[in-house]
């Protein structure tokens, strides 16, 4: 069973297409690549790069130097003659007035699934192709998402499409293949960071699925053990009170993690605002990218969380602090990493990283547990001291089980009094106009909370969020016909709104985890009801249907 698993891992990573060297649009397109995003071609930074090229791009740049040349040159005609311009996901996509909730989930993942993607000759594309079937967030968001997967797959595997959640893994499993990390993204221009590493958490997830969950950890050892490396890259010589890429290591020797971007210029999906942001501070330039980049890297691009004034996006520093949920992730993921090793009869590599592991465990409430506020929170670790601010991102060390029941029951009191919310959990209690601070709630937080609260037995809590969050969204969708990314939370006559770009529908994530809650907890909003699909229930039919005992590995 062990040998036929791995080989089906080796097997994926023969077939998956080598990409040795992948140049993002700013690369190919240089001073063309500028004059579209300073000058506002699209009202969305993103289209631009998202957009395929009908000729190769060295092609298109000598067009470019000689048509642009001549008067009355058309920028905006120019582009479009030249590239296909991309359309929101599910445009053509209506939802069926007053249809179930849950059945219009069911219904949507064909809708944001997306099939093997072709691959565009050289520079043609920013797309990194992807050998198996996927789902997409929805709206401006037509790749694959990393930290999304996760929550997207809890909601899969609710409606019956374990094949597509099985899929979504494998594809993650060629990414770290190829390139070394899961990117943010299957986009060219994401390839310089990664997101919050939930890669072991779905290897729990498939893992739990699966007959024989040993024979699935030894499946993927080889990939949890790739993206291990890359989040621990230069840990062994780093020296103390010095930090490099993603690692830092305190002055007392303790290793702990940041979040980090191996680029230091604008990102190419949000050029113009990164240049204006970059020129409203008194900083290096270079120096605010770079912190951008790496909020983006954590996925609440932007919170003042990262803000150093808690207003001004000018002063973000992500880089200089420890984040919480980070360190709770990369704990799940030594965790996991020594199960797979024990799976593998490697028992002095399950012993090191369970040892790691537990280093890191007591590293995280030394450090991140703010007794003053009695919650997690980040630290600075230049200035040694906690950021004081209170975040939904307490609750994850409640979700991977590093607090102890006394911290998690503080965070409980703490939590309701001042992130509970009328429609679910408020993301921090700031606002600032960001799109992750208040008044909005996010579908991967609401879960984190709730299950975070229900290891320690604080039930109540978890299911009032559970309860108004899911009324919010039902409630939303029951107006609207849709789905978004996010709600605000504390005015129940508001949808959502804030941040860098508009409001998207679709969507993955919410889908995933308003899929699983509600079979979670059934009766939590009137009139739905929504039970466990049995597995390819909801398959197209186009689609050959697998064996009835369901695959555990690559």
């Amino acid at each position: 069973m062990l040998k036929k698993f791995t080989g089906l891992v080796v097997a994926l990573c023969i077939a998956t297409p080598a990409v040795a060297q992948v140049e993002t649009p700013s690369q190919l397109y240089g001073r063309l690549f500028e004059d579209v995003q300073m000058k506002h071609v699209f009202p969305d930074g993103k289209t631009f790069v998202d957009a395929v090229a009908n000729d190769p791009p060295a092609t298109i740049m000598e067009r470019y130097r000689q048509e642009s040349a001549r008067p009355g040159f058309d920028l905006s005609a120019f582009v479009r003659r030249n590239f296909t311009v991309p359309r929101s996901v599910g445009t053509a996509y209506h939802s069926v007035p007053g249809e179930d909730v849950c059945r219009h989930i069911d219904s949507l993942w064909r809708v944001l699934e997306r099939a093997p993607d072709k691959i565009f000759p050289a520079g043609h594309s920013s797309l990194l192709p992807l050998p198996e079937s996927y789902a997409v967030p929805g709206g401006r968001f037509n790749e694959i998402y990393y930290w999304d997967s996760y929550f997207t797959m809890l909601g899969l595997e609710a409606s019956g499409r374990h094949d597509l959640a099985l899929s979504t893994e494998r594809n993650f499993v060629s990414l770290i293949d190829r390139f070394g990390h899961i990117p943010n993204g299957n986009r060219s221009y994401y390839l310089s960071r990664s997101q919050p590493p939930f890669f072991a958490s779905m290897v729990e997830l498939i893992a739990a699925g699966s007959s024989d969950p040993a024979a699935a950890y030894a499946a993927f050892l080889p990939a949890l053990a790739r993206e291990y490396a890359f989040w621990m890259e230069g840990a062994d010589t780093l020296e103390p009170g010095m930090a490099h890429r993603r690692v830092v290591r305190l002055k007392d020797g303790t290793l702990l993690n940041r979040y980090w971007d191996d680029s230091d210029r604008p990102r190419d999906e949000s050029y113009a605002e990164d240049v204006a942001t970059a020129r409203a501070s008194n900083r290096q330039a270079s120096d605010v990218y770079r912190d951008l980049r790496a909020a983006a890297e954590s996925g609440w691009d932007f919170s003042s969380r990262w803000l150093a004034d808690a207003k001004a996006l000018a002063t973000i520093r992500t880089t200089a602090l420890v984040p919480v949920d980070l360190n709770s992730i990369l704990f799940q993921l030594e965790t996991t990493l020594a199960k797979a090793y024990a799976a593998s009869h490697e028992p002095e590599k399950a012993a090191e990283l369970t040892a790691r592991a537990r280093l890191r465990k007591a590293a995280v409430r030394r450090y991140l547990w703010d007794p003053r506020d009695g919650v997690y929170a980040d630290y600075l670790w230049q200035q040694d001291r906690s950021t004081g601010r209170i975040t939904a991102a307490t609750f994850y060390p409640l979700f991977f089980g590093l607090a102890t029941p006394a911290e998690a029951n503080s965070v409980a009191k703490v939590a309701r009094a001042s992130l509970l919310k009328p429609g679910g959990l408020v993301t921090t209690t700031i606002e600032s106009g960001q799109q992750w601070d208040a008044p909005n709630g996010w579908a991967p937080l609401q879960w984190i909370a709730v299950q975070g609260l229900a290891n320690y037995a604080e039930t109540s809590l978890g299911q009032t969020i559970a309860r108004r969050w899911m009324n919010k969204v039902v409630t939303a969708y029951r107006i609207t016909g849709k789905l978004m990314e996010k709600y605000n939370v504390a005015d129940a006559s508001v949808v959502t709104g804030g941040g860098e770009y508009p409001t998207q529908d679709g969507f993955g994530w919410t889908n995933g985890v308003l899929r699983k809650m509600l079979v979670l907890y059934p009766g939590a909003v009137t009139d739905v009801r929504c039970p466990r699909a049995a597995a390819n229930d909801n398959l197209p039919s186009s689609q050959p249907q697998p064996d009835k005992k369901r695959s555990v590995g690559p």
